[in-house]
């Protein structure tokens, strides 16, 4: 199994140290970044389970780097830990964006009991109800068991392992933009991601499959910059 992976913003060396040390003596994989621009380009490029973030930082403080990940789409769980202490500057946190926020000077044993919380219940938010080994919509049929399905014109055609994968994904949060980071987690399994030209190719086949007139898509559609959606 892969392991969980966070991203570790802290421009403090030897705070990072520790922590990054601490992080991955739990089972952790985990990737550094010591200001603002390169945790934001870090979150574009790679999946993380988690990003544990200082508010004071060098070239864009922790604040922006929120609003940037959140403006994007991404719900990736995001732990402050900061020396900026008063319940204003917690509640600024928390709506820029913070699942979570701590202070420092802080407990190691604390800060590690939250980040397992965090992800545990991102993990749990993730996990739609399955929508079962048949599916039927308009004039088609899907069968994910068998990896077929039968389109408009009653044709059959056998999916990819990957086609299955994908169509299940977007018609379990149907109705839903699905973010293209969330599509290639959980279909490719990548952490480094390729160009969104994978998954356009993908949905460009399923509109050929199953729409009426695929120029004007009725089921398959993309939401430019942020992900993709299936809607009835």
């Amino acid at each position: 199994m892969k392991s969980l992976s966070i991203l570790l913003v802290e421009d403090e060396e030897n705070l990072h140290e520790a922590l990054k040390l601490n992080l991955e003596l739990e089972g952790y994989e985990v990737t550094s970044a010591f200001d603002g621009l390169n945790a934001v380009k870090a979150v574009q490029n790679e999946y993380f389970d988690l990003i544990i973030l200082d508010i004071m930082l060098p070239e864009m403080d922790g604040l922006a780097v929120m609003e940037t990940i959140r403006i994007q789409n991404n719900e990736v769980p995001i732990l402050v830990l900061s020396a900026k202490s008063t319940s204003a500057d917690r509640v600024l946190g928390l709506k820029k964006g913070a699942d979570d926020y701590l202070t420092k000077p802080f407990n190691l044993e604390e800060l590690l009991i939250r980040v397992q919380k965090l992800i545990d219940k991102n993990i749990r938010i993730q996990v739609k109800d399955s929508i079962g080994d048949i599916y039927v919509f308009g004039d088609n049929r899907i069968d994910f068991k068998a990896q077929e399905a039968v389109t408009k014109n009653g044709t059959t055609i056998q999916l990819s392992k990957k086609e299955a994968m994908l169509l299940k994904l977007l018609i379990e949060n149907k109705n839903d933009v699905v973010p293209r980071e969330k599509i290639l987690q959980t279909v490719w399994g990548y952490n480094v991601y390729p160009t969104t030209r994978t998954i356009d190719n993908f949905i460009l086949n399923f509109r050929k499959y199953f729409e009426d007139d695929s120029r004007n898509p009725r089921y398959f559609h993309s939401v430019r910059g942020v992900g993709y959606k299936y809607s009835e």
